[in-house]
C-alpha cells in the first residue's frame, strides 16, 4: 500500500528501543479511533417488538413486554427465549447497526502494564432512520501516556462516525456495515494524547454466523492523517492500515467467550517530512455477559487481557468494558 507524501517524504526503520515506545503510545490512539464504532460495536438490547420493529416470531428479538413499565427488576428469560449478546465486542468491530429507537452508551478502560499507558473512552451510538440503515456516533477519550509521567491525564482526540448497513443486519447470517470517521485533534501531541491533525478513518467490518454457537467478525481499515505532529512539533503526512478478526463462542444466551486478533501497521513522524513504520500485533481473549431488565435496559460488562505478540511481544495489560443500552422511543405499530 502506498503512503502519502508531504514534500520530500522518506521512510526509515526505527531503532528497537524507540519503536517500542512509539508502538505502545500509538496503540492507544489507534484503539480510540477504532473503538468509536473500536469499535466497534453496538449491542442489541432485548427491547419489545413495538419499539424495535422486530418480529416476535424470531427468537433473536427477545421477550416482549411493556416498555412503559417503570420496574427495573432483572429479567430472567428461559433458555428458549433468552436474548443473546449479539455484538458487544472490544477491539474488533461488528457489522450491526443500532436498532431504531435504541441508544447505546459504551465505556472502555485499558491499562498497559509495561508502558504504563492507560485510556478511558466513552462512545454513544444513535440510529438515524427506522429501517435502520444509518447510524451516527462519537467517541470521547481521556488518557495518560506512560512516557510523560508528570503530565497527568487529559483528553484525547475526538472521533465522529457514520455507518451504513449495506448488507444484512442483526438477524442476518451475513452482515456488512462500512464506517467513515473524522478525527478531530483535540488531544495534546506534546503529552502523547493525540495525532496533531484532523484525519479520516475508514473501516470495513463484516460479520458471519458460522453455527448456532459460533460467530466470526472481520475488519479491514485505513487511517490518513494529512499533517501528523510528533512531540516536538515536527510534521508529516502519515498513513496506517489495520486488520482484525474475532471468533465468539455463545456459551450461554447471556454469556460469551471471545478471542480477538488485531494487527495494525502505521506511520509516525519522528522528524519533519519523515515517517517510520511501526507494527502492533495483539491477541485479546475476553469474556462478556449481560443483565436484562424489564424496562428494556441491558447492561453488558466484560473484560479482556491484551497480549502483545511478534513485534509487540512483552506488552500486556487489561481491558474493561461496560455498556448500557435502552429504548428512548417507540415505533408506531404497523
Amino acid at each position: 500500500m502506498r503512503h502519502l507524501h508531504v514534500g520530500k517524504l522518506t521512510v526509515r526503520k526505527p531503532a528497537d528501543s524507540v519503536g517500542e515506545h512509539q508502538i505502545r503510545r500509538l496503540l492507544l490512539i489507534l484503539q480510540l479511533s477504532a473503538l468509536a464504532m473500536v469499535s466497534a460495536t453496538p449491542a442489541q438490547t432485548p427491547t419489545p417488538a413495538a419499539s424495535t420493529g422486530c418480529k416476535p416470531a424470531k427468537s433473536e428479538c427477545g421477550l416482549t413486554h411493556d416498555v412503559s413499565n417503570a420496574s427495573t427488576d432483572v429479567l430472567v428469560p428461559t433458555a428458549e427465549d433468552a436474548p443473546t449478546i449479539q455484538d458487544n465486542s472490544f477491539l474488533v468491530e461488528e457489522a450491526y447497526n443500532q436498532e431504531f429507537g435504541v441508544v447505546q452508551h459504551i465505556q472502555t478502560f485499558q491499562r498497559l502494564w509495561n508502558s504504563k499507558d492507560w485510556a478511558y473512552t466513552f462512545t454513544q451510538e444513535w440510529p438515524v432512520d427506522p429501517r435502520p440503515r444509518h447510524q451516527l456516533s462519537y467517541t470521547l477519550a481521556r488518557l495518560h501516556s506512560g512516557e510523560h509521567p508528570d503530565s497527568g491525564a487529559g483528553f484525547g482526540d475526538l472521533v465522529l462516525n457514520y455507518r451504513y448497513q449495506l448488507l444484512g443486519g442483526s438477524k442476518a447470517k451475513l452482515a456488512f456495515s462500512p464506517r467513515l470517521s473524522v478525527i478531530f485533534p483535540t488531544g495534546s501531541t506534546r503529552q502523547g494524547r493525540g495525532v496533531g491533525s484532523a484525519g479520516i478513518q475508514t473501516m470495513l467490518p463484516l460479520s458471519l454466523v458460522l453455527t448456532k454457537k459460533l460467530v466470526t467478525h472481520w475488519n479491514v481499515g485505513a487511517t490518513i492523517i494529512p499533517v501528523a505532529h510528533n512531540e516536538s512539533g515536527d510534521k508529516a503526512a502519515t498513513f496506517g492500515y489495520n486488520f482484525g478478526q474475532s471468533i465468539v463462542w455463545l456459551a450461554r444466551p447471556r454469556l460469551n467467550l471471545l478471542l480477538e486478533t488485531v494487527v495494525s501497521r502505521f506511520q509516525m513522524a519522528p522528524a519533519p517530512d519523515t515517517t517510520e513504520w511501526n507494527t502492533v500485533f495483539i491477541l485479546n481473549p475476553g469474556i462478556r455477559w449481560a443483565y436484562n431488565f424489564k424496562n428494556g435496559l441491558q447492561i453488558v460488562p466484560g473484560f479482556a487481557v491484551p497480549i502483545g505478540v511478534g513485534p509487540s511481544s512483552g506488552e500486556n495489560g487489561v481491558f474493561l468494558y461496560l455498556s448500557f443500552e435502552h429504548p428512548y422511543r417507540k415505533l408506531p405499530n404497523d
